[in-house]
């Protein structure tokens, strides 16, 4: 059966601003690429060329210690596995590389636990090829491996060359992947959160601390990573919880360390300080119906499971649209709670969120005749 996107529009009353319209409130930044979003409402609060490729740098490392975390969950390694430190790993990642490093002996063995606080709080290019070696063979099939698993986790756009991020014209991501690959982490390895906030790491009796900036402003800042690649500027992925929220913020493109600090503190203090939160729709709110193919009636009213809430700037204000979007007609038998569609939740051209519809009752099949008219009727349709 052919089918076809449609789409019920529905007027939501709550009267709101876009957060897109950040310079109608006073508010800019020097950011090039820019995703900030809310983590309990998966708002978004500002978007600049979210989209846009650019190279991960040492944000990469986010995406090497996923797929570790997720090794340790599955067995296949150990908090105690140790691991050898290869000439490799020592020449390109350690003492003599002149990059960030956990200054790995060579020829020693490390437990996964230390390589995880070298690369987290030191973002140790040694600890990330030490890692991908052990688990892989060679960092190459580890890289593969990367962006095999960013595929499987949500990251359409990620592409992995090496565990390092270092300079590989085959490494790309976006600021919305890293924003997704950072919720998912806190979301995913409550265990091993908590070290992207350890202040400091001390291997080989040398003492770093930790090379996130704003872990130890004491704004509540704790979590995840920085990177620079050159022509594309300076990075960062940043997560803060204040007041009982939490928000997830990556930029990209801006000229010095300095302005990174300064623009991720400007647009974290910001997502505190200029929204507040409210309530779409109650749990179990119909908020469109959906046509129906065969079934004994025409539409299925359709709601969300949870309720809807989103955050909205506290002044300048302006109108939210709705939209539920499924694919038409639904296919016979219909049961109650079947995933229907998508309820996005729109300001202008901007998309501020999306939430899973279902459908609230089941409908038998229909009546032969029922049945061969629905068929002239989507014959019809189509042709139209």
């Amino acid at each position: 059966m052919r089918t076809r996107l449609f789409s019920v529009f529905l007027a939501i009353l709550l009267v709101a601003t876009t957060p897109f319209a950040a310079l109608a409130q006073g508010f800019e930044s020097k950011a090039k690429q820019i995703y900030l979003i809310d983590a309990e409402t998966g708002t978004v609060l500002f978007a600049r060329d979210e989209d846009a490729p650019v190279p991960p740098a040492s944000l990469a490392k986010l995406m090497t210690m996923e797929v570790v975390f997720d090794a340790i969950h599955r067995k296949e390694l150990s908090l105690d596995t140790e691991f050898p430190v290869s000439e490799h790993a020592w020449r390109t990642g350690g003492a003599p590389s002149g990059t960030s490093t956990m200054f790995a002996a060579l020829k020693s063995k490390i437990r996964v636990a230390d390589l995880i606080r070298g690369v987290i709080v030191q973002l140790a290019n040694d600890g990330c090829i030490i890692l991908a070696e052990g688990m892989a063979g060679s960092e190459d099939a580890f890289a593969k491996r990367m962006t095999e698993r960013a595929r499987e986790i949500g990251l359409s756009a990620s592409v992995f060359a090496n565990a390092t991020g270092l300079p590989h014209p085959d490494n790309m991501t976006t600021m919305r992947d890293m924003v997704l690959l950072a919720r998912h982490i806190q979301a995913s390895y409550p265990e091993f959160f908590p070290i992207y906030a350890q202040p400091d790491f001390e291997w080989n009796k040398i003492f770093q601390r930790n090379r996130t900036p704003l872990i130890n402003a004491g704004i509540g800042v704790d979590g995840f990573a920085t990177g620079f690649a050159e022509g594309f500027g300076y990075a960062m992925v940043a997560t803060m919880r204040k007041d009982g929220r939490r928000v997830f913020l990556a930029l990209d493109g801006l000229a010095s360390e300095k302005e990174r600090i300064e623009e991720t503190r400007k647009l974290l203090d910001w997502s505190m300080a200029a929204f507040e939160r409210k309530r779409l729709f109650e749990a179990g709110t119909v908020v469109g119906e959906a046509s129906i193919y065969g079934g004994a009636q025409s539409h299925v009213p359709l709601i969300t499971r949870d309720a809807v809430d989103i955050l909205v700037p506290v002044n300048n204000q302006d109108r939210l649209s709705g939209k539920v979007i499924y694919r038409w007609p639904l296919p016979m038998p219909v049961q109650a709670g079947m995933k229907a569609g998508t309820l996005k939740i729109w300001n202008g051209e901007r998309l501020l969120r999306e939430v899973p519809v279902e459908t609230a009752a089941s409908v038998e099949v229909g009546t032969l005749s029922g049945r061969a008219l629905d068929a002239l009727q989507e014959m019809l349709f189509f042709w139209l």
